[in-house]
């Protein structure tokens, strides 16, 4: 690739270094690029206040710092998941070896260019939800969003607690009744975890975690559950290896030019993660145990999040009434096939357990060719119909809102609070030309 260099004193003129335009095609892609642009026009967006070239540069150095961080999420992913390039062990080991911080990742040589225009696509949107999840600009956008959830989880906490705290009582005063000590073994009752609010949580299209982190901090057993690579290659690299708060800089909107009021709003950076998860665990963790909790307190919970396709997981008799609450944010409009989605759910979810949900209605397989949306279980191009695909089985249909929640009660739920026209925005630029807000709707419902 060519490089410049930039003018220097009061001469503005832009140089080309020596070995420079070797290239056919760059030099075919350079005379294009010349000859698109009248010299009066070229020179006059090189001039204040454009100062094109300028901001060229600065783009280019925002670029630079997004890739550092995609860097970083390769070089610890090619670790964590033990992925090279041959069957031999050591040879897999070598390929794969993450190279120095900052220093580019090494990867097998048949990797090379394996990435289609939907992959990096998804680079870009991953490394723009950095901003929702793990900068202190997004608390905003996760309080609408993750906030209904947090406040859904703790009304059903008090409610737990109050009731185990009314079985106990009533069971204390029939002891006392019969002579028994009611401060005795009998206090000690196997629903004492009610006491704790110890709820386990299920997050599906978990993301980048951060819901499952906070739902951690805020004393639930929580997993997350996630099946885009991107996501979790990101989300583990965020959770498990970053160093310290505003270790990374982020440029969110620099892959776009439009619609930017300013050019400053265009390369406005953000520090990530906003919080040092390990860290923030560790504070917690020390908090607990100088003061003990009491009632009412429940201290930090667990975390963790699984790879896989929810409905090929969950749906099994491993999964069977095992949650408290399933969370689902800006998820149910994933679904070909909602009905199996909430099927899988119930599946999951203890008796008088909760659905909780939130987000639009923006189904991501509506336009789709009939089939299997493009994904093959053995690679013979055709559907196995006795062996479930998930995600990829056939057919796929969408639903109004009170449709959906027609469906949810219908499949052996009871919808207790609903409400629409919850403004939640995602991964939004409040300084854009352009404003989508989502008015989404959030509802309630518990298992039969």
């Amino acid at each position: 690739m060519a490089e410049t260099q930039p003018p220097s004193g009061g001469d503005n003129r832009w140089e080309v270094s020596d070995d420079a335009i070797q290239d056919p095609e760059e030099i075919r892609v350079l005379f294009c690029a010349l000859d698109s642009f009248l010299y009066d026009h070229w020179k006059m967006l090189a001039a204040k206040p454009f100062s094109y070239l300028e901001t060229l540069d600065r783009v280019d150095e925002a670029i630079e710092s997004n890739a550092e961080l995609a860097r970083e999420i390769v070089r610890f992913g090619l670790e964590s998941f033990r992925v090279g390039g041959s069957d031999d062990a050591h040879t897999q080991k070598a390929e794969a070896a993450p190279a120095a911080p900052g220093a580019e990742p090494k990867l097998p040589a048949h990797w090379s260019g394996v990435a289609k225009h939907q992959d990096v696509d998804k680079a870009r949107s991953t490394l723009r939800q950095f901003l929702r999840d793990w900068t202190a600009a997004g608390a905003d956008e996760r309080e609408k969003s993750y906030g209904p959830v947090m406040r859904a989880l703790a009304a059903e906490r008090i409610r737990r607690e109050e009731v185990a705290a009314t079985a106990a009582e009533a069971a204390a005063t029939a002891n006392d009744g019969q002579g028994h000590n009611a401060t005795g073994a009998d206090s000690d009752h196997e629903d004492d975890w009610y006491y704790r609010g110890r709820l386990k949580v299920l997050v599906p299209g978990a993301g980048l975690g951060r819901l499952v982190f906070d739902l951690c901090l805020a004393g639930y057993e929580a997993e997350g559950n996630e099946i885009s690579y991107h996501q979790l290659l990101a989300s583990s690299y965020i959770l498990n290896f970053t160093r310290k708060a505003g270790q990374h800089t982020i440029y969110p909107w620099v892959h776009s030019f439009s619609n930017h009021r300013v050019r400053e709003n265009h390369l406005r950076s953000y520090a990530v993660p906003d919080v040092h998860p390990g860290q923030a665990i560790v504070d917690a963790s020390m908090q607990q145990m100088q003061q003990p909790l009491q009632p009412g307190q429940h201290g930090i919970g667990t975390m963790s999040m699984c790879a896989a396709d929810f409905l090929c997981l969950y749906s099994d008799a491993e999964h069977a009434e095992v949650y408290d609450a399933v969370a689902c944010v800006f998820f149910l409009d994933t679904a070909p096939n909602l009905i199996r989605y909430i099927e899988t759910i119930r599946h999951c979810l203890k008796p008088g357990g909760l659905l909780i949900n939130i987000g639009p209605l923006l189904w991501h397989f509506e336009n789709n060719a009939p089939g299997n949306h493009g994904r093959d279980d053995d690679g013979d191009g055709e559907h196995d119909a006795t062996t479930s695909t998930g995600i990829a089985d056939p057919g796929s249909f969408e639903l109004s809102d009170d449709e959906v929640r027609a469906l949810v009660e219908k499949l052996g739920f009871t919808v207790v609070t609903h409400e629409t026209g919850v403004e939640t925005p995602y991964i939004h630029d409040d300084q854009s030309l352009l404003q989508t807000v989502y008015k989404s709707s959030h509802w309630v419902a518990r298992k039969n």
